[in-house]
Formats: C-alpha cells, structure tokens, sequence
C-alpha cells in the first residue's frame, strides 16, 4: 500500500504554490493519473471555464446521414468523410458486439 504525503507544487499558469494533498495524489492513483496537476484548482476551472466547461458545453453539432446498414435517416456528431461506412445507433451497437472476440 502506498503511503502518500502532501506536496507542494508550483502553478504553471500563475506561478503560486498549491499543495497536492495526499488524498488527492490516492485518488489520482486510483484513476490511474500519473502525472501530477500543472494548474493550482483557480487556474484549472479558469481553464475549464475558457474550454466550453467539459459537459456544460452545450448542444454538439449533429450532421444528417443515411445508415449504412439499414438505411434509416439519423444524425452523428461527426462530419462524415466518405470513405467509411457510418451508422444509426442501433446498427452502431449491433456492429459492436457482433465484432468483439468471444473469449
């Protein structure tokens, strides 16, 4: 088990020392983070802020198609490029499990 203790770094954005807390670098652990924060917890929701605020971002742009498969009208949240085939959500989730290995 590993025993962690308090950190001290420093901002990249602001230049101020903020302490990566024991618990905080367990919790990174657990998620499987290995890099340390670069942006004391200001910077990093300024950040955020700036970039749309993750799953505040409102709605995505959709893009009408045709299935591939079934031939149904659907939208994706992607421009589709041509070259590859591109499927309702139902079709999507069907090619999925139809292609994974059944070990």
């Amino acid at each position: 088990m590993n025993n962690y203790e308090d950190k001290n770094l420093t901002c990249q954005d602001c230049g101020q020392s903020f302490t990566f807390s024991a618990d905080d670098q367990a919790y990174h652990a657990t998620k499987g983070f290995t890099n340390e924060p670069k942006r004391c917890d200001s910077c990093r929701q300024t950040r955020r802020n700036e970039r749309g605020g993750g799953e505040s971002q409102g709605a995505r742009e959709m893009h009408p198609v045709v299935c591939a498969e079934c031939g149904k009208n659907t939208t994706v949240p992607f421009q589709p490029r041509g070259d590859r085939p591109v499927y309702c959500s139902d079709c999507f989730s069907e090619q999925r499990t139809s292609t994974r290995p059944s070990w």
